[in-house]
């Protein structure tokens, strides 16, 4: 995948995956606007756009929120994202 996992409290405390319930980010669904991959909050359940996507919302969430980890929802990815660490950890 290209990160070093490193060992990170905020990943380790994730017990239950939340999935994302629509592939679709919620917010850019409401202007319109595309995304590029899309990350599933593990404190709230949202799922969001990544930031290789225009509008940056799941990290623009993380940052407001104070909900630090996100998982992939793109099918057959299996990780987990720490934005204080900027630490990955892949789950089976």
């Amino acid at each position: 995948m290209g990160f070093r996992q490193k060992s990170c409290a905020y990943l380790d405390s994730v017990k239950n995956i939340k999935k994302a319930n629509a592939y679709a980010c919620s917010e850019c669904l409401k202007t319109g606007d595309p995304w590029v991959h899309l990350r599933t909050c593990q404190d709230c359940g949202v799922t969001l756009c990544c930031d290789s996507s225009p509008n940056k919302h799941a990290s623009k969430h993380a940052k407001e929120q104070n909900h630090v980890v996100v998982s992939s929802a793109e099918p057959q990815e299996k990780w987990l994202w720490c934005y204080i660490h900027k630490t990955i950890k892949e789950y089976s």
